[in-house]
Parts: structure tokens; C-alpha cells; sequence
């Protein structure tokens, strides 16, 4: 392997830090580069150039930023939230407890920010097109920055060795010593403390090696995964891989750049995972929302510019004279209003017209652009919030609509079955064990929710009062028990929406859990959704009793998948016909023991 060249850990460092910096080849004509490509997306999306940021420059460059706002919108329209993380029991015999257990993940996922991994994950996916996810042992994942990469394979991220570049103040890395950091033990060889010492008050960037000096002392750390000689954790077997973790700083001394190894070790496998937007053969990047509008900004920009040029030139007021000694005779400069100036005999003076003629071609070229990058990120202005123009057709502003968001709900279906990988290999046992420990918490329960348990208390009510009139002998009382029913539903309800939910200690024992990610009508267009709603309304208002017919009901089931919306939320249970009431017999009284045999019928049904 190429690591055979290399001395030591330090050696594979420096000389990998500036082998990234180089662009790779991906055809005849293409050259790219992971750190040229973050850097320039970055910038973009944060309303700065390429060159030349300095204040005396950007006073004469507008920066029109078309970046951003569409970056903001695939934010929105394919991220998801906690509320759409589903776990349940996948066990049928114990399926009911999904119930306890998605209630608690709310609260679970809230304490533990599983919503802003969320956020994170979707941001370096749609900003860089990919995002690098490290298992960190705990609860929630972490979202490795992607300016933070030292080096990585370019072609393919997760093939080749991966060197990640971090800050830590004196107080973040003496807090590494939990994991042990500084022990000589774990292949330390200097401690924490005196590794501080060694550093400097400065910050050197991993992408453009741009220094900038601190308030405080920052240690810049190495964290580098791959298969290297085992030589470089012990020994002197150059031929031999295996999978190891280094971490690693750097101090100067004498202009020289030595090496301090904080902990190295052997690692199982590579604790990463990565999602790529939009893949691009040959490059470990996909194709980035940022990238996608770089032509688009870089024009929009120079025709801002160019326009900002004309301004100039049209707020100056030139004249324009016959007469040679006028400018000399007069300071117009300095002249006030309303004063005359003198003009020799048959001379004249004006105004030049600077009036910027190919202003509105430059206009145009900006609309054509914004356009371009809306239709390349997928973000018309319906979706953008900007009102449609005059006379489009409602039907067709709808359509245009769902198209737009159909690319967004493709991306967003990949990144939820990539969390759900994630989530249910890295986090979920994590909650298991939290859930086993027995809970007690306060959750908000929806309506259809408050319904769902208070028909199991209704239920229940009913049963125990059954079987109490059956234990004392007694017959059932249909219209009390029907008044019982009544009065256990709205007692529960009166209660409001927050409930305070017990689960037991062990009650999950065993009990296997999944999870899915429910995405399906994450971006419902509200108003749409409505208009259809009021209009089965207003149908079954009109006629309920086109319901009834079994070939309407079919058609009309048919009308409510077509449009979005499950039937089974419309589903009524068919109402018993109501018998007539017999007519009253007179019959001979029943002997006792006939009579007596009445509860134990009753007990039987």
C-alpha cells in the first residue's frame, strides 16, 4: 500500500494534508477538487467571493446572494422531524405497548437533540452534497463538518484512510482524559497537560492553511481512521494492515513541525457512514445545492457589478461647452442654487445625457439567471412563497407546485432510509435500555390519540361493571351500562390533551423495537389539502346516501385515493338495523328454578 512509504503516523499526516489540497482528474476535461469545492460552496452560501472579500473591495462589488434562499428552501422541503421517527413493538403479541413507547421517544429524542442531528445531516447533504456520520458511542450521532476534513480519499470517502482536524480549548482536551487521552497505557507519548503547554494561541484553517490568532491557547488535534502498517502502532512490520485510530497533535520547535501521539490503538471498523446527494462517478462529493448555482451566482454577480458601474457613471452630472474660458470663469462645483453664470457671446453650454442605455440588458440578464438557478434547485416561485404571475390558471399553479416539491420528496425518501440505518443501529439500543429502566413523564397526546385510549377506558369500565353485576348475581342494565360508557368517555376527555404516562420498570423487557421514518405527507400543501377535504364534506352533505350503494362507495373510495387521502379515515362502521320491539305477551311466570339459571346465561355470553 502507499502508507508503506511513510516512516510513521506524523509522516502519512503532513504529506496527505498536501496531496489534498491537489485536484483529481475525473475526465479528460474535469478536474475537482473536496477542498476547492467546500471552500467555494461555503462562501457562496454566506454571501462571500471567491477573492478579493477585503472591505475596500467589497465597497465596489455588490454581492447578489441567489445561493441562500434556495439552499433555505431543500432545508425545508427535504429535512423531517422528530415527530416522524415511528417506533413501535415489532412483536404481535405486544404491539399495544408502541403506544408507551412512541410517546416517550418524543420526550427521549427532544432531551437528547435528535432534531438538530436531524437539521445538521440535512444541511451538509444539501450545502456539499453528502454528509459524513460518526458513530461518537453515545445517544446522538455525530455530523462531521466537512471543512473540518484534513484528508480523505476523493474518489470515494470511506475507502481510503480519513483525517479529521479539530480545535480544543485547555478545558475540551483535559476533559478527553475519560477516554484516554494522555496515557501512556493507550500509546500516549506526552500527557494532556503537556501537550497544552506545547500549543499556541492560534487557529490555523484545515482547508486554506490561513492562520488566525486567538484570545486563547487552541490545540489542533488530528483524528485519522484507516488500515496502516502495524508499525505505526508498534514493531516494525511494514507488511501487515490493520485497522487503527490516532489521535495526534503538532507543536513547532526550531521552524520544524514535530509530532505528539495523544492515543492510538486498533479499531475494529471504520465508524462512519455516508450519504451522497445527486452522485457524481468518480469524486467522493455528489452534486451540492451550492454547486448546482455556482455558474448562476458567478453571472448574476457580474452583471450586479456591472450595473453598480453604470450607476456610478449615470449619478455624475457632466456639462458640456462652446465656450473655452467658461471652466476657468466658473466653478460649478461651487456654484449655489439659482446662480447665474456667464457665457461669452454666442457660445452655449448643456448637460451630456448619461443616461446608462444597456441598463435594462443587464436587468434582464439577472431575471434570466434567477430563473435558471430556480429551475436547477428546483424552487419555483410558487414554493418560494412569490405570488404567481397574473392569469395563471389555479389547476396549473398546482401543478407546477407538486412537480417542484417531487424532486424534494425523492431526496428527502433517501435521506430517511439512510437515518433509519443509522438510527437503528447507532441510537435505538440506546433507548431500549432507557425505556427497560421503567419511566414516568407527561406527554401531549393528539386527538386522535385521546380517542384511541379512551375507548380502551371506556372498555375497561365496561367490563368491570359486567363482571361485577355477573359475580353479585345481577342482570346487565344495557341503558346503565350505556350511561356508564357515556360518563367514562367524558370524564377521561374533560381531562385535556397532557397525560402523565407510566411505564413500569421492565415492562419492555424483551419486548424487540423498530423504528420507521414516516415522511409520507411531511410537505402537505395545507390549502390544498383543505379544498379537498371540503369537498368530500360537501358530497356526503349533499347525498350520504350515495354511501350506501356498494358500487358509489367504491367509486367514491376510489375518488379519495386519487386525490391524496385514505379512505380508512373516512371508514364508518355500518349502524345495526334497528328491530322493532315484540309485541307484549302475557305468559306464565317462569318457575324458580328456571329464573334462578338467568345470571349464569348471562356470565356465559
Amino acid at each position: 500500500m502507499e502508507s508503506t512509504r511513510y516512516t510513521d503516523i506524523f509522516d502519512y499526516i503532513k504529506a496527505q494534508e498536501v496531496a489534498f489540497k491537489l485536484p483529481i482528474r475525473l475526465n479528460e476535461s474535469w478536474e475537482w477538487n473536496f477542498v476547492e469545492h467546500v471552500k467555494l460552496s461555503t462562501l457562496y452560501k454566506n454571501t462571500q467571493f471567491e477573492r478579493g472579500n477585503s472591505k475596500q473591495e467589497r465597497d465596489n462589488k455588490p454581492f447578489k446572494n441567489i445561493v441562500r434562499p434556495i439552499l433555505n428552501l431543500q432545508y425545508r422541503a427535504e429535512g423531517f422531524d422528530v415527530k416522524d421517527i415511528e417506533i413501535f413493538v415489532n412483536d404481535s403479541k405486544k404491539y399495544f405497548k408502541s403506544f408507551l413507547v412512541r410517546k416517550f421517544h418524543e420526550k427521549w429524542a427532544r432531551e437528547n437533540a435528535i432534531d438538530t442531528f436531524i437539521d445538521a445531516m440535512v444541511e451538509s447533504y444539501v450545502d456539499f452534497g453528502g454528509a459524513l456520520i460518526k458513530n461518537v458511542k453515545g445517544i446522538r450521532p455525530e455530523v462531521v463538518p466537512l471543512q473540518n476534513i484534513a484528508f480523505c480519499d476523493q474518489t470515494d470517502i470511506l475507502s481510503g484512510p480519513i483525517g479529521i482536524k479539530h480545535f480544543f480549548s485547555p478545558d475540551q482536551l483535559l476533559a478527553m482524559a475519560d477516554s484516554g487521552w494522555g496515557e501512556t497505557k493507550n500509546g500516549a507519548t506526552v500527557s494532556l497537560k503537556e501537550a497544552i503547554a506545547l500549543s499556541r494561541s492560534e487557529k490555523k484553517d484545515p482547508q486554506n492553511q490561513e492562520v488566525t490568532t486567538t484570545t486563547g491557547k487552541y490545540i489542533e488535534v488530528y483524528e485519522v481512521h484507516g488500515q496502516f502498517p502495524k508499525a505505526f502502532l508498534k514493531g516494525h512490520d511494514t507488511d501487515t494492515y490493520s485497522n487503527q485510530l490516532h489521535i495526534v497533535c503538532f507543536y513547532q520547535k526550531d521552524g520544524k513541525k514535530n509530532g505528539l501521539t495523544l492515543w492510538k490503538g486498533p479499531e475494529d471498523k471504520l465508524p462512519f457512514k455516508f450519504i451522497k446527494r445527486d452522485p457524481v462517478h468518480g469524486r467522493a462529493l455528489g452534486f451540492g445545492g451550492a454547486e448546482e448555482l455556482f455558474e448562476a451566482q458567478v453571472w448574476t454577480n457580474y452583471s450586479e457589478i456591472q450595473k453598480k458601474n453604470m450607476l456610478d457613471a449615470a449619478s455624475k452630472t457632466i456639462f458640456k461647452t462652446t465656450d473655452d474660458a467658461f471652466a476657468n470663469r466658473n466653478k460649478i462645483r461651487d456654484m449655489d442654487n439659482l446662480e447665474i453664470a456667464v457665457l461669452a457671446e454666442g457660445k452655449d453650454i448643456e448637460q451630456l445625457d448619461t443616461t446608462p442605455k444597456s441598463f435594462q440588458f443587464f436587468d434582464k440578464m439577472v431575471n434570466e439567471w434567477e430563473a435558471h438557478a430556480q429551475m436547477m434547485g428546483a424552487a419555483n416561485d410558487s414554493i418560494m412563497g412569490e405570488s404567481p404571475t397574473a392569469g395563471t390558471p389555479f389547476k396549473l399553479q398546482e401543478l407546477v407546485t407538486a412537480e417542484s416539491h417531487s424532486l424534494h420528496e425523492y431526496r428527502r425518501g433517501k435521506i430517511a432510509t439512510f437515518f433509519e440505518e443509522i438510527y437503528r443501529e447507532w441510537s435505538l439500543p440506546y433507548f431500549v435500555r432507557e425505556v427497560s429502566k421503567g419511566q414516568s413523564f407527561l406527554a401531549q397526546l393528539s386527538l386522535d390519540e385521546l380517542q384511541t385510549v379512551a375507548d380502551a377506558v371506556v372498555q375497561c369500565a365496561s367490563y368491570n361493571y359486567i363482571k361485577e353485576r355477573i359475580l353479585n348475581g345481577e342482570l346487565i342494565d344495557e341503558a346503565e351500562l350505556e350511561e356508564l360508557k357515556i360518563t367514562s368517555r367524558d370524564d377521561f376527555m374533560r381531562i385535556g390533551e397532557k397525560r402523565f404516562i407510566e411505564i413500569f420498570e421492565g415492562e419492555m423487557k424483551g419486548a424487540e423495537m423498530d423504528l420507521y421514518v414516516n415522511i409520507a405527507g411531511k410537505q402537505k400543501n395545507i390549502p390544498q389539502m383543505v379544498d379537498k377535504l371540503v369537498n368530500v364534506f360537501r358530497q356526503v352533505v349533499a347525498a350520504p346516501q350515495v354511501l350506501d350503494d356498494p358500487r358509489m362507495a367504491k367509486l367514491f373510495n376510489e375518488i379519495l385515493e386519487h386525490s391524496g387521502l385514505s379512505p380508512i379515515n373516512f371508514y364508518q362502521k355500518p349502524r345495526p338495523e334497528m328491530q322493532q320491539p315484540a309485541e307484549p305477551t302475557l305468559e306464565a311466570p317462569k318457575p324458580a328454578a328456571q329464573a334462578a339459571a338467568i345470571p349464569r346465561a348471562v356470565a356465559t355470553y
